[in-house]
Order: C-alpha cells, then sequence, then structure tokens
C-alpha cells in the first residue's frame, strides 16, 4: 500500500530542518526566522531539462529575489557531490540543498512515492516563519515562472 502525502499549505508554521548545502555548509530554515522571507524550491533532480532551466532562471532574477528580501533554497534528493557539480556546471548564484534522506520532502507533503524524488514544490515562507504562499506542480516536467513566485512574494511583504 502506497502512502499519498499532502502538500503543505499556506496559513501553518513552516516545518524546520537542517540540510546539508552545495558549499558545504548546513542550512538550517530557522536560522531565517525574523531576517528574510525564504522561497522553498523543491526540485526533482539535478542535470534534468526543467530543473537546469528552473536553476538557471533562480541566478538570472537573483538581484530580483535579494531586492524582495528573499533567500532562495532549492532543495532536491541529490546527493551534495551532484549538487555541488550541478551548481558549478551552470555557475548559480544560490546554493542548493540536499534532502538525501527524503525528510524535509516528507514533512512538507512532496515526495513521490513512485519515484522517491521530490515533486516540483515552491513554499515562500515569511519572516514569522509562516508558509505564507505555496504552489505544487502536477508534474515535475512542468515549472512556476519567477515573475509569478515573486508576485506572490509581494503579496506577503506589507
Amino acid at each position: 500500500m502506497t502512502t499519498t502525502l499532502v502538500p503543505l499549505q499556506a496559513g501553518i508554521v513552516a516545518p524546520d530542518f537542517t540540510l546539508a548545502s552545495s558549499s558545504g555548509e548546513s542550512v538550517t530554515l530557522s536560522s531565517f526566522r525574523g531576517q528574510k522571507h525564504v522561497l522553498l524550491a523543491f526540485f526533482p533532480l539535478a542535470f534534468t531539462g526543467v530543473c537546469t532551466s528552473e536553476l538557471c532562471a533562480f541566478s538570472e532574477d537573483f538581484e530580483m529575489f535579494a531586492s524582495a528580501d528573499v533567500q532562495v533554497l532549492p532543495i532536491s534528493v541529490d546527493a551534495v557531490p551532484s549538487l555541488k557539480e550541478f551548481r558549478s556546471k551552470f555557475d548559480m548564484k544560490v546554493e542548493l540543498l540536499s534532502d538525501f534522506k527524503r525528510e524535509a520532502s516528507v514533512a512538507y507533503g512532496v515526495l513521490r512515492p513512485d519515484t522517491f524524488f521530490s515533486n516540483r514544490a515552491y513554499f515562500v515562507v515569511d519572516k514569522a516563519g509562516m508558509i505564507a504562499w505555496s504552489y505544487v506542480e502536477a508534474t515535475p516536467g512542468t515549472k512556476r515562472e519567477n515573475a509569478e513566485i515573486l508576485d506572490a512574494i509581494r503579496a506577503i511583504a506589507v
């Protein structure tokens, strides 16, 4: 029997986590509380077409996210060495987080039971640590545009 996870919705406290990053440092979500909004961007796998396009777009629009006081945290189930190579190959400005044990993907309800990687999903966590906006793609092959994500961030940044 397969358990289906239910993705988290806006209006609840974001589950905290600490994940290894492509920088070699651990990143804890709650460390941003009171400091910045955070965009959690779960993506299926490094080096795939849509994921590469999405993460390169985060780098291209890095300053737009920074000026909106947002820390972008892309998360995948890939191991840190794969994420380091992926980040380096495409000269990404954001650090990538490894959810190799799938704990964050399960906590946010986005782990795909059929493939054991996360679905593409977005969670904007406000400075108070609450999920202010979320969107889970129907399939891993689609993605939100940064303009839509930035509009959602601007709507909460009051």
